[in-house]
């Protein structure tokens, strides 16, 4: 015991000076781990939105049943896509338009064709024929970009403008 205690008398300000390094490096750890809780609670808080009594477990839950949702209208979106794009194919979407002298001799450019078609090359074609005495329209029906009705000539032009996208006007 005798020994203990002359170490302790002969070594007295090293051991001092060891216990207040020791008490430096403990006030430094304490300020680190404060500064680390602030930013984990700064976290936290920016992930609970400022909730009081919020625990994460809830949190998640409502997060799940969120995305749950979302999903769902998502799906529910694409489906109502799917189904527009369905009805658009049948839309109108290829006019082709012909203006032409219907008699040689006779007016101007006063008589026209034009065909109207959907996606998938069906419609009709509408003539308008204009002569001195009479003006005569009709209708004729298109399936896959043919008539069962024999078609004019201008009918045919107005048809093959439709197909190309070409509305540019043509005078015969």
């Amino acid at each position: 015991m005798n020994n203990i205690i002359n170490f302790i008398e002969y070594n007295h300000v090293y051991i001092i000076m060891g216990l207040f390094g020791g008490l430096i490096i403990l006030l430094i750890l304490y300020i680190v781990q404060v500064l680390e809780y602030r930013r984990h609670k700064k976290r936290y808080d920016s992930l609970t939105r400022g909730l009081s009594g919020a625990n994460i477990e809830d949190l998640f839950l409502q997060i799940n049943g969120d995305i749950k949702g979302i999903n769902r209208d998502i799906n529910l979106l694409e489906d109502n896509i799917v189904s527009l794009q369905n009805r658009l194919n049948f839309a109108v979407q290829k006019v082709g338009f012909v203006r032409y002298k219907a008699f040689g001799n006779t007016g101007s450019d006063l008589s026209y064709s034009i065909a109207i078609m959907d996606n998938y090359n069906n419609g009709f074609v509408i003539s308008s024929i204009y002569g001195r005495e009479t003006t005569v329209g009709f209708g004729k029906p298109i399936i896959n970009s043919k008539s069962n009705v024999p078609l004019s000539p201008e009918e045919v032009l107005a048809i093959e403008k439709a197909l190309k996208g070409d509305n540019e006007k043509v005078f015969n």
